[in-house]
């Protein structure tokens, strides 16, 4: 049996493995194509990164918020829906945790931080229960309905941004009794934005995990996306389980949108688009598989990439735009994994 397990483990962890391989092979032949050396830029992506601890810190900002933003898209997935829509659930849990940080500037920061965290989560949710509902009551495909909530939430939240909490594309800053930032983790990291959001997001890991794995209602939301009819047969509600779990994909975006609200800014400005944290986060879970220790590891990949990208113009001379190619072929090959289970079962490392 233990020889079985080690087997499922190693056929799964070789995707996102060989994923990541090839993608960072694909990009280097892109770099080589059009002149660049891949082997300055790789090298001043990772030694940028981790022989700084300012720049190792802001990587770790940026995977703590995908891993939030992986967590709610795998949650719905997990039911068997497309939570495209995360971006925008994202960006309403930072606006409501800003709005409420500024309309309420003299509650103590014990109770504050809690409040905060809690508005941008039932903004999330509230906005994902939207695709929720109607999915589960008219059949509306929830991906149609989530892009369109984001450009909403795109309006909204620059208008809010811009006429009503903030001027000038963006508001006030929140008080130091919102404020996510700890010296211990500050000065760990020679002064970066590096927060207590970090730490929530390890405790969210293993939440979603014991939430899936040992809990009715994860066990619930997994059978209704693996058939919906069986769950239904066997007693299930679909419909509760639909709305459920894009309320819970889109409490967690939300929580996301308010640790980066005030945690890493500490205020809001206006977007020129849609957040790319919530794409990200899709490609995040998608690399992790679903596992959620497997998103907290891609996001710190994407975190290490998209911050170690800042040092490939200065130091190798490759625009740092390339890095969204590494990325972009990463997923690729996520997303075309039989090429590589054909090459395992090839070579002899898988029987199926």
């Amino acid at each position: 049996m233990n020889q079985i397990k080690s087997k499922s483990f190693l056929e799964t962890a070789a995707v996102p493995f060989f994923s990541i391989l090839f993608g960072f092979i694909l990009g280097a032949i892109v770099m080589l194509a059009f002149g660049y050396n891949p082997l300055a830029a790789y090298e001043a992506l990772f030694v940028g990164v981790f022989t700084n601890r300012y720049f190792f810190g802001e990587a770790l900002v940026q995977a703590t918020v995908l891993t939030f933003t992986g967590l709610a898209f795998a949650v719905a997935s997990r039911a068997g829906f497309f939570n495209i829509g995360v971006a925008g659930q994202f960006l309403f849990g930072w606006l409501a945790s800003v709005t409420f940080a500024l309309a309420f500037p003299s509650i103590p920061r014990i109770l504050m931080v809690p409040l905060v965290l809690g508005v941008g989560m039932i903004a999330g949710s509230f906005y994902a229960g939207i695709a929720g509902f109607l999915r589960a009551y008219f059949g509306t495909s929830e991906v149609i309905v989530t892009i369109m909530l984001n450009h909403t939430m795109l309006l909204i939240s620059n208008y809010m941004t811009n006429f009503v909490i903030g001027s000038g594309s963006k508001t006030g800053f929140v008080g130091d009794n919102t404020s996510l930032s700890v010296k211990f983790l500050s000065d760990l990291t020679n002064g970066s934005r590096l927060n207590i959001g970090f730490i929530l997001a390890i405790i969210f890991v293993i939440l979603y995990k014991i939430f899936m794995d040992h809990t009715v209602r994860g066990f619930e939301l997994q059978a209704v996306g693996l058939n919906a009819e069986a769950a239904r047969y066997a007693g299930m509600s679909a419909k509760r389980n639909i709305i459920v779990s894009m309320l819970i994909s889109g409490g967690v975006a939300g929580i996301g949108g308010a640790i980066q609200g005030i945690g890493t800014f500490k205020y809001l400005f206006t977007q020129s688009s849609i957040p790319s944290q919530g794409f990200d986060g899709i490609a995040v879970a998608l690399l992790g598989m679903g596992n959620p220790y497997g998103i907290f590891a891609s996001s710190f990949l994407f975190g290490i990439l998209k911050q170690g990208a800042t040092f490939m113009p200065s130091q190798a001379g490759v625009p740092n735009e390339l890095v969204d190619v590494v990325i972009a072929s990463i997923i690729f090959f996520v997303g075309a994994s039989y090429i590589i289970r054909i090459l395992m079962k090839k070579f002899g490392f898988s029987k199926d």
